[in-house]
């Protein structure tokens, strides 16, 4: 055997002998995953199964399943078909709420994010320490502010009082401009040569190439509006424009005799999320892993 082949024979022995404890971690790590995804899933599939289940059925202490033993879709019958919850308006208006917030962050955030990440001015690196000074700020500290300003304008008990509110978020921010930074100015001076303008630059440019970022961002805003509850509680007070998870908790505490309508209209409250994120999932992942967190 050659003198250069020993070395790679002890370097690939030495890679050998390091493989079982690496294996070993491994099933560490997937134990523990799966343990995680049981404890998470399991209640969960479980809310569902019970939605299914008569009151009697959940309750009864000596005949207690994991599956029901009689489906039955009368409990979302019941949530359907009472005239006190109109469900569809309540749909409607947190859908209205969460897709305007949705967009309005997406673009407030896009364009924020493009002038701190490809334009040069002065106090450019105090005023985007400010915008991440405003994350450590708790929404405690400016509810009530938020509050008595729409209050001033009449907003209050209004969905327009919900959006026209959240045109700002300095996270949304911060993430539009580490995406943005990865574009190459090259690309940019070569639109400009060629006469693009600003805008055109922005929209032709550079946001097909963030196109992850902005879909995980707006999964995320998405997700944050639906489950939304102080706030709206705090602003809508009529109930034809509340919000379907300040009605549903106001109707699970009318009905706590009856578990079954509860399993129901905690479905009914997450299924819009469940959708969202499982159509967006692979952007979702893919937008917070290459984001690339650069200074």
């Amino acid at each position: 055997m050659s003198e250069k082949a020993m070395p790679r024979l002890k370097a690939d022995t030495s890679v050998n002998k390091m493989t079982p404890p690496r294996f070993k971690a491994i099933w560490i790590v997937y134990a523990v995953l799966i343990a995680g995804c049981v404890v998470t899933v399991v209640p969960f599939l479980y809310t569902i199964l019970a939605s299914f289940k008569t009151h009697a059925e959940i309750i009864d202490p000596h005949h207690q399943s994991f599956f029901p033993r009689h489906f039955t879709a009368e409990n979302y019958k019941t949530i359907f078909d009472d005239p006190s919850l109109p469900i569809e308006r309540f749909y409607l208006n947190s859908i209205l709420v969460a897709v305007s917030n949705v967009v309005t962050l997406l673009l407030s955030s896009a364009v924020f994010g493009f002038i701190f990440a490809k334009y040069h001015f002065r106090y450019k690196k105090v005023l985007f320490g400010y915008v991440l000074l405003t994350m450590m700020i708790p929404f405690q500290l400016t509810m009530i502010p938020s509050y008595l300003i729409l209050l001033k304008f009449d907003l209050t008990n209004k969905l327009w009082g919900l959006i026209l509110l959240n045109w700002f978020d300095a996270f949304g921010i911060f993430l539009m401009r580490q995406f943005m930074r990865n574009v190459p100015d090259e690309l940019l001076d070569a639109a400009r040569v060629d006469g693009a303008t600003e805008w055109q630059i922005f929209f032709r440019i550079v946001i097909p190439q963030i196109k992850p970022a902005l879909a995980a961002y707006g999964t995320f805003i998405f997700i944050s509006s639906w489950n939304a509850y102080l706030w709206p509680l705090i602003v809508l007070k009529d109930q034809d424009v509340r919000t379907l998870p300040i009605i549903l908790t106001w109707y699970n505490d009318r009905h706590t005799s009856n578990l079954g309508l509860v399993m129901a209209a905690s479905v009914l409250l997450v299924m819009p999320i469940l959708m969202v994120y499982f159509f967006f999932q692979r952007w979702f992942v893919r937008g917070f892993t290459l984001s690339g967190f650069k200074g």
